[in-house]
């Protein structure tokens, strides 16, 4: 009896474990394949998913007893719970808080992604909380500002929008727990809005956090066509998914304010830039590159366009043959963008000023390791690709983790400067 219990263990002991398994298998000898791990699929059973890929890391702590006893109407205009019907003021308005860049009023183009968004919430209450958020937070940014007298004084808006923002990560999180097609399309809406709630709140770490956890589901679940070895074509897995790529493009392509100042007439008549930074805390180097490289931004966004054009093209693609002449596509894009990053360090070695670039730079770096990792997932699934998109994954977390603290620094400065807790333009 010693002996047969001790043989029981071992075998346990040797079995094959994975760090992520579907929760059906528990863990043991998983095959991960997505979307259903191969060995329920081979045995028969039903494979109940895996664990879900979104974690809760809001901004800002939650304090329970503000949040708690915050209702819907105090301090708020009227938010509408759900639709009765949706409006096309209601998908400009969503559109517009999808972005901070729309204070300038700048044009996002995503209407499209507003009214799936929309009408997804009449159903979905994770996606319903997670728009009454961004409109809650987006209101208290423009009714407040971002200075730091806003931290202090923190408003029954923010609070009620972090609040919805809790219930949003949690409902999203239940329903991951057994991902379908209406989960995961549920979860890549609810990824649009996260990411920017987390740009209102200034929060790129987690900006970015969700930007690649939302590209991962896309691409695990083939959220489009996909391209494997011996010239094989596999179709999307889910043609009903959410093109989070496409939103995150435009999101960054989106005429930039800060990075692009406008053109401004001076006492003597002539037209000289205006940055949106005061004079005395643009640093010297940030003009200059301006000056000696006024269109990095221009080639990354004409970049961005043909990237999206590309994407387009790979919905929609039927045959190999078509699938490898968008495969040479992808590596002409891919070229552009190292040349793009070459050129910039090009330009940063010419200035040759010490200290930190600037910010805005910061911003195209962000920009540029986006487009990057969307097109090195696209009609690509090889062993090696997970290495080298996890490398990347950690180049932008890092970009994105250096944005967040300078400015927050900027922002803390500006207040100090000014006296006041003004909305900043840094975005």
């Amino acid at each position: 009896m010693a002996r047969s219990v001790v043989a029981r263990k071992r075998n346990i002991e040797c079995r094959t474990k994975v760090k992520t398994g579907c929760t059906t298998c528990r863990k043991v000898k998983c095959d991960e394949n997505k979307p259903f791990c191969q060995k329920c699929v081979n045995t028969g059973r039903t494979c109940d998913g895996y664990e879900s890929p979104f974690k809760f890391f809001t901004s800002q702590p939650i304090n329970s007893a503000h949040a708690g006893g915050i209702k819907s109407d105090v301090g708020l205009r009227p938010i509408r719970p759900t639709f009765i019907k949706i409006t096309p003021q209601d998908i400009d308005l969503l559109n517009r808080y999808f972005s901070t860049k729309t204070i300038f009023d700048v044009k996002l183009g995503c209407d499209e992604e507003a009214r799936q968004i929309l009408q997804a919430s009449l159903t979905d209450p994770p996606i319903r909380h997670a728009v009454l958020s961004l409109r809650a937070l987006r209101e208290d940014l423009e009714t407040s500002g971002d200075g730091p007298a806003s931290i202090v004084q923190q408003t029954p808006s923010y609070h009620y929008g972090l609040q919805q923002y809790s219930m949003a990560l949690g409902g999203l999180a239940s329903n991951l727990l057994s991902p379908g097609s209406n989960g995961l399309k549920s979860a890549l809406l609810c990824c649009q809005i996260f990411i920017s709630i987390e740009q209102v709140q200034k929060n790129y770490a987690a900006m970015a956090q969700h930007i690649i956890r939302g590209l991962r589901i896309m691409h695990e679940y083939r959220a489009r066509p996909d391209f494997v070895a011996a010239n094989k074509l596999v179709p999307a897995h889910h043609d009903q998914l959410p093109f989070l790529d496409v939103f995150i493009i435009k999101l960054f392509a989106a005429p930039c304010k800060f990075a692009d100042p406008p053109a401004t007439a001076d006492v003597s008549g002539t037209t000289s830039s205006v940055c949106l930074i005061s004079s005395h805390q643009q640093p010297v180097e940030s003009r200059d590159l301006r000056t000696i490289a006024p269109d990095m931004r221009t080639e990354l966004t004409r970049i961005a366009a043909s990237t999206l054009e590309f994407l387009g093209k790979v919905s929609q693609v039927e045959s190999v043959g078509i699938a490898l002449r968008l495969l040479s596509e992808k590596a002409t894009l891919l070229d552009s963008l190292e040349s793009w990053l070459i050129d910039l360090e090009l330009v940063q070695t010419e200035i040759g000023s010490p200290g930190p670039e600037p910010i805005s730079v910061s911003f195209l770096r962000f920009f540029h390791l986006i487009l990057k990792i969307v097109l090195l997932g696209a009609l690509d699934s090889s062993p090696d690709l997970y290495t080298e998109l996890r490398t990347e994954n950690d180049r932008l977390q890092g970009v994105a983790n250096n944005v967040g603290e300078r400015v927050r620094a900027y922002i803390t400065c500006s207040g100090t400067s000014s006296g006041r807790g003004e909305r900043s333009t840094v975005h």
